[in-house]
């Protein structure tokens, strides 16, 4: 499988599944706080913690709120005294924006980025989340989905999370939308097929896939 295959996958994913319409959320900061709660759970347990928060979903309630409640009300997206301190770690920097999204939008998106990674608790993962999903700038999201998925494929990554960012970068149009539907379609992929046991005989995608071809 050569780069060029890249923006076919998306085509094929995208004419299979149809569009996913992500990331859930009714405003640019519960998509945030999604981000930042999604971290080693599932997004069931996310939209529970989500739903315990949804009268407090502003960032000036949020940074005010003592940290005991805070951790109460996200307990079920688990590590919650960490991600307790994650989200305020995250509203401190937010406050110093005036908890604004306008000017977070008008922010170079390499700058948005690296101040976002200087946050304690930001990964690459969670930071380009939020510039893709909640500020709406074209960046890819890379996770573990998409390095099981392309690997079986027969595309070969590289290690670092940056370098297999700019190879998708590369082959295919830097657009939000694009960039949001390719993630979304390879999480849809990952779960329904490209499982850790994946359905291989079952998959559209098998003919091109060397997991499959070469088993």
């Amino acid at each position: 499988m050569d780069n060029n295959l890249i923006e076919q996958i998306y085509h094929q994913l995208l004419n299979y599944y149809g569009p996913q319409s992500w990331w859930p959320g009714d405003t640019p900061f519960e998509i945030m706080l999604g981000a930042i709660l999604t971290q080693n759970t599932s997004w069931q347990n996310v939209e529970r913690a989500i739903d315990n928060l949804r009268l407090y979903l502003e960032p000036e309630k949020i940074y005010d709120m003592q940290d005991a409640q805070l951790a109460e009300l996200i307990k079920p997206s688990g590590f919650y005294n960490v991600k307790t301190k994650r989200i305020k770690n995250f509203l401190e920097w937010f406050k110093h924006k005036n908890f604004s999204i306008e000017e977070l939008k008008k922010m170079d998106i390499q700058r948005l980025r690296q101040e976002l990674l200087l946050i304690n608790g930001i990964g690459r993962e969670t930071a380009d989340s939020i510039i893709l999903y909640a500020i709406e700038k074209p960046i890819f999201v890379i996770d573990a989905y998409t390095r099981r998925m392309f690997n079986r494929l027969g595309l070969s990554l590289p290690k670092e999370y940056d370098h297999i960012q700019d190879l998708f970068q590369k082959n295919i149009n830097k657009d939000v939308y694009v960039f949001n539907e390719y993630h979304a379609l390879i999480v849809k992929h990952s779960k329904d097929f490209c499982k850790v046991k994946p359905l291989c005989d079952e998959c559209f995608l098998n003919s091109i896939c060397n997991f499959y071809i070469l088993r």
